[in-house]
């Protein structure tokens, strides 16, 4: 049986709605990741029974809950903040990922040099009530970011961030998104 202490710390990230990352720069999440790696069917056992299932995704695990009623409106306008900061990442970086290094400062360059990320980051000012300057947006783009486990400080004293294996998650759910050829028209702009 797994010791009662990764359990415990597995459930105190998890329970969250954090993800558990293989290259994490935390030594202690990757201890964890590999702990869920080697007991995957136990671990998953012991918390289906209070109701919360292990999911695997690509180098990272995470909890999903079954939900009696479902707050539809919340989750498609979380849905719809995450195309965004998808797309805007995306525009300034292509590749933009799991593994990839990026500083807040790197964020602001590009943006003030590409007319597109301007335009993406007007977007991305309807998520963030309040602010109205770029650098604001970044920086709360960056503490999302943080604070859901899609990214990690990598180094404090540069300022540069490590974009972790559970990225994959949101990019995952909007690859998934499929609106079909004849009702492309429709959708307004």
């Amino acid at each position: 049986m797994i010791a009662i202490n990764y359990i415990d710390e597995i459930f105190d990230i998890l329970s969250k709605g954090l993800f558990i990352s293989s290259n994490s720069t935390d030594a202690n999440i990757r201890r964890l990741y590999k702990t869920i790696e080697e007991n995957k069917e136990q671990i998953y056992q012991y918390f289906a029974a209070i109701n919360f299932y292990l999911e695997e995704g690509n180098e990272y695990f995470y909890f999903t809950r079954k939900e009696n009623k479902v707050d539809l409106e919340r989750k498609l306008e979380m849905a719809m903040k995450w195309i965004d900061i998808i797309d805007f990442l995306k525009n300034y970086d292509n590749s933009f990922g799991p593994g990839i290094r990026f500083t807040s400062h790197d964020l602001v360059i590009s943006l003030n040099l590409n007319v597109e990320m301007k335009s993406k980051v007007e977007y991305l000012k309807r998520h963030y009530n309040g602010r109205s300057k770029h650098e604001e947006i970044i920086d709360r783009l960056i503490y999302d970011l943080r604070r859901d486990g899609f990214i990690e400080l990598e180094n404090e004293i540069e300022g540069t961030y490590k974009v972790l294996s559970a990225f994959s998650y949101i990019e995952k759910l909007v690859l998934s998104i499929n609106i079909p050829e004849e009702i492309i028209n429709e959708i307004p702009e």
